[in-house]
């Protein structure tokens, strides 16, 4: 049984490990700065090549088993088994690339890159929903801040592999299959769920707000580092100072309860949600050991607090209120939007379905060109693709974090459903896709910022929408189910379209690698008109949903609407 913590501090605390966590977590990014040593080292072809990096995204995508393990067990468990999927799947990459054992199959190593990718599922997975389970009411602001690091971490790992690993291939694979688990061993310590506070909190509306700062600062300064890098010749001591400020910089969401410690707020001693004042040390278990409980909190003393509404609701409608604050839940119905589903009850909503086709033509799209990148880049005469993959990583985590703080603020102050910016940026990629399909001079850096945008957008915006029209009990495995569309996205068009055209291209030009437009444009124009059906479908998502989000946010803050008819009953 897993103790709870109370008050402010330690949900602070576990968000600010939380982001080098998912740092860890977008391992599956670096794939574009070694595919290069494993086409030309293993003797591989582009199709075997993109292939390859379908195993990539299947096994960065697949956490339905992280999300089913994570309502079982404790965080530090689900972090474990990613740290040891990360040390065996790069350890056997490692163990190919360096020679030390030769003539690995390609099913081997293809299996060894879906396991070592996976680990970025049980990382997400772990530290996404136990914030958004210590934040509920800051969801769309909690979901920008984490899946906008993941958006650094390519970056991160960018000036790691420059400046720390001298652009080796090798020696990066053997970073992630050592440094990684490493890492994810000593933060699930500071990983735990916590009591939520209850209501709008001032003080934390800026705690966001310097997090968020912070963030930006580290992307930008990530971007201006690795372009000096490139175009200047510094010294070993300049570079090994750049990265040593990247490390402070990752440690800024640490200042937070570093702060709370030393200059200890009033509102820090008021009771947490549902807790009266110096409640904080009450022990309440954890769901992650019982089915029929809220995934945050079980029943304890403190659910004497809640007065009538507890006379007539179950031990899990106990466990709604407290884990969100915002009302119980009636049995023997189904769920309505804004509930807490099952899995099995969302799968047969069409809003469960349309969310996920719209996701797919997002994230499926965007993954074919990020995994795509480095040929692109050099098919267009780009050598250096680092910079290609340090501009995407940017402007993907403007994307994240932009798209969460924005549809945070519209969705409180207008009630505007989230997913009418996932309408907009589908259909900028549109007009971006066709950007890449012509191949103008001077416009492939241009397209790439403005896809990184939009790509970042897609995830900051599906994970806290899955969280209002279906709730947090079982969010880890509904968000999860719906990441698939990345891995089959990447399988349809990276895998057998991208891929297929590349050599196919490659083979007229009689070369083995294919240069000019006419690599990828039949590509990115299949690709712009998966992005208008999913513009459409965002649309037609929006207006149906358009009714839960003035009821979830009417009154300016979530809110479930059965608070508001069981306060009327009582």
């Amino acid at each position: 049984m897993v103790a709870l913590k109370g008050g402010t501090r330690p949900p602070w605390v576990g968000l600010g490990a939380a982001v080098w966590v998912q740092i860890a977590a977008g391992n599956a990014y670096n794939f574009p700065l070694y595919s290069h040593s494993l086409k030309s080292v293993l003797g591989f072809n582009q199709h075997q090549l993109t292939m390859l990096g379908v195993a990539n995204d299947i096994g960065e995508s697949i956490g339905l088993l992280p999300g089913m393990v994570c309502n079982k067990f404790p965080p530090w468990v689900v972090l474990s088994i990613g740290s040891f999927a990360c040390f065996f799947g790069y350890g056997v990459l490692w163990l190919a690339l360096s020679g030390t054992v030769e003539s690995l199959p390609y099913w081997v190593l293809w299996i060894a890159l879906c396991v070592a990718t996976n680990s970025s599922a049980w990382f997400s997975t772990a530290v996404l929903v136990t914030n958004m389970r210590n934040f509920p009411l800051s969801r769309g602001t909690v979901a920008g801040i984490i899946k906008g690091y993941g958006g650094l971490s390519a970056a991160v790992y960018t000036e790691i592999y420059s400046v720390m690993l001298h652009n080796s291939s090798s020696e990066l694979l053997l970073f992630l299959a050592l440094g990684v688990p490493t890492l994810c061993l000593i933060m699930m310590f500071f990983i735990k769920p916590c009591i939520p506070a209850s209501g709008d909190d001032s003080a934390e509306h800026w705690h966001f707000l310097f997090t968020e700062a912070t963030s930006v600062v580290l992307g930008l300064y990530l971007l201006t580092t690795t372009v000096l890098n490139k175009v200047l010749s510094l010294s070993g001591p300049i570079s090994y100072t750049f990265l040593l400020i990247m490390v402070l910089l990752l440690m800024a969401p640490l200042a937070i309860p570093v702060k709370m410690t030393f200059y200890p707020s009033n509102r820090s001693k008021s009771g947490a949600l549902g807790q009266p004042l110096g409640s904080s040390d009450h022990v309440i278990q954890d769901d992650c050991n019982a089915e029929k409980t809220e995934p945050l909190l079980t029943p304890s003393s403190s659910a004497t607090n809640l007065g009538s509404l507890h006379e007539s609701e179950s031990v899990s409608d106990v466990d709604t209120l407290l884990a969100e604050g915002v009302g119980a839940v009636k049995k023997k119905r189904r769920p309505r939007r804004g509930e807490d589903f099952k899995f099995g009850e969302a799968l047969i909503k069409a809003d469960f379905w349309l969310l996920f086709l719209v996701n797919f033509a997002g994230v499926g799209s965007g993954v074919t060109v990020l995994n795509n990148l480095a040929q692109i880049g050099i098919a267009q005469g780009v050598q250096d693709t680092t910079i290609l993959l340090s501009l995407f990583s940017f402007f993907n985590f403007v994307g994240r974090l932009g798209g969460g703080a924005v549809s945070e603020h519209f969705v409180r102050s207008q009630t505007i459903p989230r997913t009418i910016w996932t309408t907009f940026t589908q259909i900028i990629m549109i007009f971006t896709y066709v950007l890449f399909a012509s191949a103008i001079d001077g416009t492939l850096y241009a397209a790439t910022a403005l896809l990184g945008i939009c790509y970042g957008v897609q995830f900051s915006i599906m994970v806290p929408t899955a969280s209002e029209l279906f709730g947090l009990k079982n969010f880890g495995i509904i968000f999860n189910f719906m990441s698939i569309g990345n891995p089959v996205g990447a399988y349809l068009f990276s895998g057998l379209l991208a891929g297929y055209i590349y050599d196919n291209e490659a083979a007229k030009q009689q070369a083995e690698s294919c240069l000019g437009p006419s690599c990828f444009r039949l590509t990115f124009l299949v690709l712009a008109g998966l992005c208008g059906v999913g513009a459409i479908l965002s649309i037609f998502l929006t207006r149906r949903i358009k009714s839960v989000y003035e009821t979830l946010y009417g009154g300016g803050s979530f809110q479930l609407p059965q608070i508001q008819s069981q306060s009327s009953n009582h």
